[in-house]
């Protein structure tokens, strides 16, 4: 592939400036700023630069984070494009981030200028985190690509079994739906709906009304997802003794859901003090970003793996 280096550090950057646009929205939500700028976009209150508050700086700050974004993924796509005609695959990815920028940008907009639904932002997040697992992928490819010389180095492993492949695909599906689930919590004003853990309300089952409701959902679905990663964890490990790469992100994706349990502990105990729970909120979200981008180059390295060798 041509200019491999220019690639990568392009790949790395717009990767990391997707996380802190991901990060940043999270800010965002958890100070309650996306008002900071009023009701107008893309001028914050009625100026390039905004007056120095707190929250029309961290609004315009994650605007302008975003927009580095967005400018970043068209200038991947373009040079995928034009120089990396070899590597389909990390087309379709440079391709996925910037839809997905623009998806989300879109709704961002929309939703300062007119009022949107807790359903409706909530997906702006799932949307964010799409287009910062696809950036990861582009990242790791170019990696692979730098490193063995593109996806000829799977060749030496062997063939996955449908069965590990749809675990992998269903454990990624599904992960983003919890994810969901919590981004609507949080959108909600819901966090305080289930006080104590692992109990909701000291009870197993609660009266199931309004915050309570979306709260003690998000945490049968979370806890389901810790049961659905360990399997994952598992299946990757024993099954799997020839592939390390395999077996080493099914550890890490053990790892991840078991610190996101405990960051969720965190929550619960920090929930009376704001400026601490802000932090541990955001933390929450941050692992469970890098889970679903591991799951996601997972769900892409069993697809290949699940195809004869030689179809690389």
């Amino acid at each position: 592939m041509k200019h491999l280096t220019l690639f990568k550090w392009l790949t790395v950057l717009t990767c990391l400036v997707m996380f802190l646009a991901t990060f940043g929205g999270g800010v965002v939500t958890k100070t309650e700023s996306g008002l900071g700028c009023g009701t107008e976009w893309p001028l914050c209150n009625g100026k390039l630069v905004p007056a120095h508050t707190v929250a029309s700086l961290i609004e315009y700050s994650h605007r302008a984070v975003s927009a580095l974004a967005g400018l970043l993924s068209i200038a991947s796509f373009v040079a995928f494009l034009r120089y990396g005609k070899s590597r389909r695959d990390l087309q379709l990815f440079s391709f996925l981030t910037l839809i997905f920028v623009i998806i989300q940008g879109i709704m961002g907009a929309f939703a300062v200028v007119f009022s949107q639904s807790s359903a409706v932002m909530a997906l702006h997040f799932g949307f964010a985190l799409i287009a910062f697992a696809s950036s990861l992928m582009m990242a790791l490819g170019i990696r692979q690509e730098a490193r063995h010389g593109g996806l000829e180095r799977l060749n030496k492993y062997p063939r996955v079994s449908k069965n590990f492949r749809n675990l992998v695909w269903f454990s990624t599906i599904y992960t983003y739906l919890v994810v969901y689930t919590g981004a609507f919590v949080s959108h909600t004003d819901s966090a305080g709906g289930c006080s104590g853990f692992p109990l909701c309300n000291g009870q197993i089952i609660p009266e199931l009304s309004g915050g309570v409701a979306v709260a003690f959902a998000h945490r049968v679905a979370a806890a389901s997802l810790v049961i659905v990663i360990a399997i994952l964890g598992h299946y990757a490990y024993r099954k799997h003794p020839d592939n390390t790469e395999l077996r080493a992100l099914g550890v890490i994706s053990v790892v991840l859901i078991l610190l996101q349990v405990l960051i969720g502990f965190g929550m619960m105990l920090t929930i009376s003090r704001p400026e601490v729970y802000m932090f541990v909120a955001l933390a929450h979200m941050l692992d469970i970003a890098i889970l679903f981008g591991i799951l996601t180059y997972m769900s892409f390295l069993v697809y290949k793996l699940h195809r004869p060798a030689d179809r690389f």
